[in-house]
């Protein structure tokens, strides 16, 4: 794996290994930002959550490519410190970021003044579409996400789907083989 863009681009990352760890591939990571980069012209200067980081390759990207802020939450912490090593790649003082060693939910239940622009989230194929609506469920109540801002979720293409809060749309949905991202945000109503 590669940093595809920015300031590190061509950065060789280091992998975690063991049987729960499936990074984001570099076809949909390549994907992701240019959807994302599609839909904000440009993500330099916003903030950028990843959640469930695995090896932070999606938020050390975002750093790359000019993010403001990028907060990566990895529960794993052998996994988390393969993280902190990959942002430690990028050697940009104007830009914060920082790994938390935390499960996801609990990330959220702290309390923090960060509104993002833009989340992305890559939980295991295995966890239940009921944990991942109560991760939606409580970024709406918590107001973690600005009210034109972007949710981007990984899960198994052929999987169940999953239910957006109802103050959320889904927009679009992009396949790469075994993995599908699903994008969405708060509706039109709701936003202006």
């Amino acid at each position: 794996m590669r940093i595809i863009a920015g300031s590190g681009r061509g950065k060789t990352l280091s992998s975690p290994t063991g049987d729960g760890v499936r990074p984001t591939s570099d076809r949909a990571r390549e994907g992701l930002f240019s959807s994302l980069e599609s839909e904000f012209a440009s993500i330099r200067d916003l903030n950028f959550l990843d959640l469930f980081a695995g090896s932070g390759a999606v938020g050390v990207e975002a750093l790359s490519r000019g993010a403001a802020l990028v907060h990566a939450v990895e529960a794993d912490r052998e996994i988390a410190e393969v993280a902190i090593k990959n942002f430690n790649l990028l050697t940009e003082p104007s830009r914060k970021h920082k790994v938390f060693q935390s499960k996801a939910a609990k990330f959220l239940e702290s309390e923090f003044p960060v509104h993002y622009d833009i989340i992305f989230m890559d939980p295991p194929y295995d966890l239940p579409n009921s944990e991942v609506e109560v991760i939606l469920d409580t970024i709406v109540v918590k107001n973690l996400l600005q009210p034109r801002g972007l949710i981007a979720i990984e899960r198994k293409s052929k999987g169940t789907p999953f239910a957006w809060p109802q103050s959320m749309d889904l927009e679009k949905i992009r396949t790469y083989g075994q993995g599908s991202i699903f994008y969405g945000g708060y509706s039109a109503t709701v936003s202006e």
